[in-house]
């Protein structure tokens, strides 16, 4: 597929069809994230960072504390916590 390169004020851009917007998985208002490669230019959906309220506004907080917490608290990390 081919994408013409157009001004856009001070700057160039790039038009997206939707089926290819579609076919990343992104919608208009989306972030994606760019980056050189030796074969070219590669687009993805940009990873969505959460700030620490937006967490908090997800959880319980009437759940019940974990039942051993020293356990817990000794554990490991199993993805990408930061400690």
């Amino acid at each position: 597929m081919e994408l013409a390169i157009q001004k856009w004020g001070n700057s160039a851009a790039v038009r997206l069809p939707s089926t290819l917007l579609s076919q990343l998985g992104v919608a208009l208002g989306d972030r994606l994230s760019a980056d050189m490669k030796p074969e070219g230019l590669v687009l993805r959906p940009a990873r969505k960072s959460y700030s620490l309220a937006d967490l908090m506004a997800q959880c319980d907080l009437k759940a019940a504390p974990p039942v051993d917490a020293e356990a817990w608290e000794r554990s490991k990390p199993v993805g990408h916590e930061v400690w």
